[in-house]
């Protein structure tokens, strides 16, 4: 495990989960949103975006999570030697963008966006989990069922499978 591809719709707790495998592992955490939106939450020129993606795809280590964009989620995912893809009911994304919501008011969420506004983000966050249910959850579940043979591969459905895969890594690790 040196590259890692977490990924999911939206809500779905990549970057939550993201940031406990790095502090498990070790492993750099590099939140998209880090390198596709300004401080602020303006968004970086899609050029600029997609070099950084592309030099951070060539670093030796990383745990990246998020979207990105078309143009650069196959690629990462496609890089990547463990693929951890968060797929739960899309009433659970729901909740999760609205609770993310809720608990931003008193702590940032993790990997948001400096000054990036949460209610602009969540607001873009409900049709996108609707949108990405529809079009991307079919071809990520078509990837990852593919990908079990090249690729340690991590479908997470449920809470419990999150809980387990924490206690997975722990195990591989060495992690109390």
């Amino acid at each position: 495990m040196k590259k890692v591809a977490v990924f999911g719709n939206a809500g779905g707790g990549k970057s939550t989960l993201s940031r406990c495998l790095a502090d498990m592992t070790g492993l750099p955490w590099v939140p998209l949103d880090s390198i596709q939106y300004q401080p602020g939450g303006g968004a970086v020129p899609h050029a600029e975006f997609k070099a950084a993606h592309d030099s951070l795809l060539q670093q030796e280590q990383w745990i990246v999570d998020g979207f990105g964009s078309i143009d650069t989620v196959w690629k990462r995912l496609e890089v990547a030697d463990t693929l951890v893809y968060l797929d739960m009911p899309v009433w659970r994304h729901y909740w999760w963008v609205t609770k993310r919501f809720l608990k931003g008011a008193w702590v940032l969420p993790a990997g948001w966006p400096e000054g990036s506004s949460l209610l602009k983000g969540t607001l873009k966050s409900y049709p996108t989990v609707r949108l990405c249910h529809a079009k991307l959850t079919p071809k990520y579940r078509d990837y990852v069922a593919q990908a079990q043979t090249t690729k340690q591969v991590y479908h997470l459905r449920s809470r419990r499978d999150i809980a387990q895969f924490y206690q997975t890594i722990a195990a591989q690790t060495d992690v109390a």
